[in-house]
């Protein structure tokens, strides 16, 4: 509860008045105590150089997700409206540069689409989940395509973000599951229940969006991740 109210008391007082480059050091500090709370570990796996701008795409496992990797590459985040309902760290988000989004809104899409390409021109990473809602560990959901637009208008690389949650032993873990009728709360208390967690994270090449169609971005993406993901952990096989 401390490390909350201290961030709450950051994004209140201090964020608006910071340079970039201070809200992603005091980003990246807050996150990385967070999940230290929660007695989850970031290892970052090889692969490729994260890029400094670029629009990055992630499989999405957990509410975990977000604070992972900003952890390690600060980024402005475009997540499903849901998110900001989040006791506490739904301000957080928020507060952090986190662009909330509704399914199905085609009118605040195109709103959007417009201040995304906006904050790419600027020099900044952008990130979000293309599969839309969290999936099962080991699975990766089809990507919608609309947002990859937003790398082709600016200019930008596509990059891919594999993650991966894994037990002592190597394996999926557990607790970290977030799908079906799970609750942020029950979520959360699950893992802090149970064993410590290590967060895999893999930065994949980055893809040319020069002249590519939205879908073949999706495509190569939801691709690139998915093989990645089958090398992350330890199986019986």
């Amino acid at each position: 509860m401390v490390h909350l109210v201290a961030g709450l008391a950051t994004s209140a007082l201090v964020f608006p008045l910071a340079s970039r480059a201070l809200r992603e050091r005091l980003t990246r500090r807050w996150s990385r105590r967070l999940l230290g709370l929660c007695r989850v570990s970031v290892a970052q796996l090889p692969g490729a150089p994260a890029a400094a701008h670029a629009l990055v795409v992630a499989n999405h496992v957990s509410w975990l997700d977000i604070f992972v990797i900003n952890a390690l590459y600060p980024c402005r985040f475009v997540a499903k409206a849901e998110i900001r309902s989040w006791p506490v760290l739904g301000w957080l988000a928020a507060s952090a540069g986190t662009v909330f989004i509704a399914r199905g809104n085609r009118r605040e899409l195109r709103h959007l689409f417009k201040g995304l390409v906006a904050v790419l021109h600027g020099g900044q990473r952008v990130a979000f989940f293309p599969e839309g809602t969290t999936s099962l560990q080991g699975e990766v959901l089809p990507f919608h395509a609309n947002l990859f637009e937003a790398a082709i208008d600016a200019g930008v690389a596509v990059q891919p973000y594999a993650l991966s949650y894994v037990d002592a032993a190597g394996g999926y873990h557990a607790a970290v599951e977030y799908v079906g009728e799970t609750t942020f709360v029950d979520s959360l208390l699950r893992i802090l229940e149970g064993e410590p967690v290590q967060a895999r994270l893999q930065c994949l090449a980055p893809i040319d969006a020069t002249g590519a169609h939205r879908r073949d971005l999706a495509r190569v993406a939801q691709e690139a991740i998915g093989a990645a993901l089958a090398a992350h952990v330890v199986t019986d096989t």
